[in-house]
């Protein structure tokens, strides 16, 4: 279990990597920062997530699921809040933070599927 957490953390990493070269107003100042971001962004994600994803559920619901995207941007900005050196420069940043991150998620669980499928 620990190891699926650190695989997707370093995919967490490589996306918020990703997100501060391609994405204007995000910086990240040292590869340290970089990585706390990545592992906060994983306990934040299983933690904090699900109560917000709980409480803006109607708003959720009428936006046919749009505001989902919202709502991540919401954790990566509170996780560029927690940690010095991080640093996401409005909604619209952090929207687009959340979708490099997403997709850089996505592969990693692609990742892993595969590592499942190849035990069976």
């Amino acid at each position: 279990m620990l190891a699926k957490f650190l695989v997707r953390a370093v995919f967490a990493a490589l996306g918020l990597w990703v997100a501060s070269e391609v994405v204007p107003g995000v910086d990240v100042r040292t590869t340290g920062a970089l990585i706390i971001a990545a592992m906060l962004l994983g306990v934040v994600n299983a933690i904090v997530r699900p109560v917000v994803f709980i409480l803006t559920l109607p708003i959720t619901i009428v936006t046919l699921g749009l505001f989902l995207l919202v709502v991540n941007a919401m954790m990566i900005g509170l996780v560029a809040w927690l940690v010095p050196g991080f640093r996401i420069d409005g909604l619209l940043a952090g929207c687009l933070v959340a979708i490099v991150t997403g997709v850089s998620s996505w592969i990693g669980g692609l990742v892993l599927r595969d590592d499942k499928s190849n035990r069976r």
